[in-house]
């Protein structure tokens, strides 16, 4: 019994740890092996140009190797540095020596590459190309090294291995390779994940609109319109009961509109920002004429975001801005030069933003498994590495986790839509007003001026808080910006109750993020319960819930989840 809570504990780690850095927004361009390459060439170079600085590296690690075999090192790794949390890594001679060692190796490269004069392009691919390498030479990954790989075969009298190597042999046929990251035998659409009661509204070629159903016997009359990101299916909103943000907005008495995009293929290639744009209308109208209500609080994360900021800009250069009330955003940079994660900005170049643009023309869309795969190597440890010793070292299953089930479950990008985004990172178009146009009209945010709040987590690699505090700034002097203490989906996912839960929260009116931290007030619990207390002065009024869905106009078309979700 001991065993198993102490597995389904590991597995639980492994899960939440990975669950940090979900995708949500893949990466727009790919890590090509040529870069790689390249890379690698380019620090092999800067090595051998500074072979001073190379000796004194060397002659540390001889003297630290050396007070290894004496058994004299004080190498050991970082408290949570679960790779080596096992007591065997200290208890066993051959791997603490072992564990030393590499420890030690890894210093020396990490010292080594930083330590080298490098422009700060090459820097940052240096690092990138390194930290790949050095975790993947992590003795913990070697089966006859790692104790507790070596326990559990004995334990299992080789069970283990037998079970790893149907593991590997199932993800080579089925997950081109990679280990996989969650157990999709466990999840099913509408009955366990995306289970909240509601019913289709609108449909057109590229979005499905779910109304849900009320659980209270009042509601706010303005309805919450939901944009989600396009990449990923839309119920990172309405996960599993008691974490679904549908079900909490519903619980306090809020009408939610959610958005479900259609999974693209080749024959779609031509959907481009417009195309969502002009699709998002529709549905907004159809919205609108459900509830009788003038405009909607609009909420996007991610792409999503993106997508909506696009809309706002358009739907004010048409004059009809004001369809919108006030915007909600979470974990979403519109700033393309602020604040991105130096190594994965390290790919940006013109050439391999060009690669991926012609990638995508050809096939048709951007693959969200191979964006996917290549994420996977921008974060070995969390991604790759955790499954690798969970799945295949120690034969067991992978977690069942409902996050990790709807992070796998990825969608595409038309190429259209994805040539946008990359034209966006080059031309910056909020920041720059008129560098860019939405279904003819110029993205200008200068002329978008709504209430605003905004949402950010503080371990967010993907879209990191400092930036996400930019976004902030662009929406103007009314806007809240709230700190999540967590990663980028789960700062968002973030239910009442966790007792490790806090924000900051102020008015994004300081220069700095930084200034903004210090002028903010922190706050235990949840921003859920912050944000559901703002929305009351902005929702209109209570009237009765609705006993039907939709209208005359726009009647009933299926039970959520809708269909398109199950696009494969």
């Amino acid at each position: 019994m001991a065993k198993d809570k102490k597995m389904s504990k590991n597995l639980r780690d492994i899960a939440e740890n990975a669950a940090e850095t979900t995708l949500a927004l893949n990466p727009l361009v790919s890590l090509r092996m040529e870069d790689m390459i390249g890379a690698s060439t380019n620090l092999a170079r800067a090595m051998l140009s500074q072979p001073q600085m190379m000796m004194s590296q060397w002659a540390h690690l001889t003297n630290e190797a050396t007070k290894i075999m004496l058994g004299q090192s004080e190498a050991a790794p970082e408290p949570k540095d679960r790779r080596f949390a096992d007591t065997g890594w200290k208890n066993n001679p051959f791997s603490k020596s072992m564990m030393q060692a590499y420890l030690t190796w890894a210093d020396s490269v990490q010292k080594t590459v930083e330590e080298l004069d490098l422009p700060d392009k090459d820097a940052a691919r240096a690092r990138l190309v390194t930290s790949i390498f050095i975790d993947t030479m992590a003795p913990s990954n070697n089966f006859f090294i790692n104790p507790t790989a070596m326990k559990t075969f004995f334990e299992t009298g080789g069970q283990s291995a037998v079970s790893g190597l149907q593991n590997l042999i199932k993800d080579m046929a089925n997950n081109d390779g990679l280990p996989s990251s969650v157990d999709t035998s466990k999840f099913t659409l509408g009955e366990n994940v995306a289970t909240t009661p509601g019913q289709v509204v609108y449909r057109n070629e590229v979005l499905e609109l779910v109304h849900y159903t009320p659980t209270t016997d009042k509601v706010y009359r303005r309805p919450i319109f939901i944009v989600p990101p396009q990449i990923n299916k839309y119920y990172s909103v309405d996960l599993s009961p008691g974490k679904s943000m549908i079900e909490y907005l519903l619980a306090h008495g809020y009408q939610p509109y959610c958005v479900s995009w259609r999974n693209p293929t080749a024959e779609h290639r031509d959907w481009d920002m417009t195309t969502y744009v002009e699709a998002l209308d529709e549905a907004l109208d159809a919205s609108l004429e459900i509830t009788g209500s003038d405009s909607v609080n609009i909420m996007g994360s991610c792409s999503g975001g993106i997508t909506l900021s696009a809309f706002a800009s358009w739907l004010n250069a048409k004059g009809k801005g004001d369809k919108i009330n006030m915007v909600i955003l979470g974990v979403c940079v519109l700033d393309t030069m602020s604040g991105a994660d130096q190594d994965m900005a390290a790919l940006i170049t013109p050439t391999t933003i060009e690669a991926a643009r012609m990638a995508s023309k050809v096939r048709g869309v951007l693959d969200g498994q191979d964006m996917a795969k290549m994420f996977a190597w921008m974060r070995p440890n969390d991604l790759i590495w955790n499954y690798w010793v969970n799945n295949y070292l120690l034969g067991n299953a992978p977690p069942a986790f409902d996050v990790l089930f709807w992070n796998a479950d990825t969608t595409r990008l038309p190429a259209g839509l994805h040539h946008y985004f990359l034209d966006m990172i080059q031309a910056n178009p909020f920041v720059k007003p008129g560098a860019m146009e939405v279904g003819g009209e110029p993205i200008d945010m200068t002329k978008v001026n709504y209430p605003t709040y905004v949402i950010a987590g503080t371990t967010d690699h993907i879209t990191p808080w400092t930036a996400v505090y930019e976004t902030a700034k662009l929406y103007g002097d009314d806007t809240t910006f709230i700190l999540s203490n967590s990663g980028h989906l789960q700062s968002l996912l973030n239910p009442p109750g966790n007792p490790k839960s806090w924000f900051m929260k102020a008015a994004a009116k300081q220069d700095t993020p930084e200034e903004w931290a210090d002028a903010a007030e922190k706050n235990a619990g949840s921003w859920w319960t912050d944000w559901v207390e703002m929305l009351k002065d902005r929702s209109g009024e209570e009237i009765a819930a609705p006993k039907e869905h939709g209208s005359k106009k726009h009647k009933t078309l299926g039970a959520a989840p809708g269909t398109y979700v199950f696009d494969a």
